[in-house]
């Protein structure tokens, strides 16, 4: 006898949670005026992306081409499934220390999963996610990018 009432008991609270799902949905067919999907990417010159957008991992770099990573690597032992590759040089300043010295920042964006991980440990704010979302390519290649440029320094004054 218990079993018969559970059985119905599942019954209708199905039958409740199919009921407010369908009242939800019917609300927004009779109320057209009320847009929820956004038609891309046909609507890409209006298209509007917020600022916690994760698009893709980025180096900003000044206009005398200096970037502030330091090739700690703390980003690379943060990232959990292996996206970034820091390759650093051991170069001599002028007092005779030895220091290091980023030579490149290979990011993987085909295996990014987008944690922000290493945007929030690296120390000296030298990553930021940018709102460019668009990465559909033909060559998995064409998303593993350097993200530092090409003969940039590392900005006076961060150690």
């Amino acid at each position: 006898m218990r079993e018969i009432i559970n059985y119905f008991k599942s019954i209708f609270f199905a039958l409740k949670s199919l009921w407010t799902g369908m009242k939800v949905t019917g609300s927004y067919f009779f109320r057209p005026w009320t847009i929820i999907t956004q038609q891309y990417p046909e609507n890409r010159k209006t298209l509007k992306m917020f600022e916690r957008t994760k698009g893709e991992l980025v180096m900003p770099h000044n206009d005398k081409n200096e970037h502030q990573c330091t090739a700690c690597g703390i980003c690379q032992m943060n990232c959990p499934n292996g996206t970034i590759a820091i390759t650093s040089l051991s170069i001599e300043t002028p007092d005779g220390k030895k220091k290091k010295a980023l030579d490149k920042y290979i990011y993987n964006l085909g295996m990014c999963t987008f944690c922000g991980l290493c945007v929030k440990v690296c120390p000296s704010d030298a990553i930021v996610f940018s709102n460019k979302f668009e990465h559909a390519v033909f060559n998995k290649n064409k998303l593993v990018k350097t993200l530092n440029k090409e003969g940039s320094t590392l900005k006076k004054g961060v150690e």
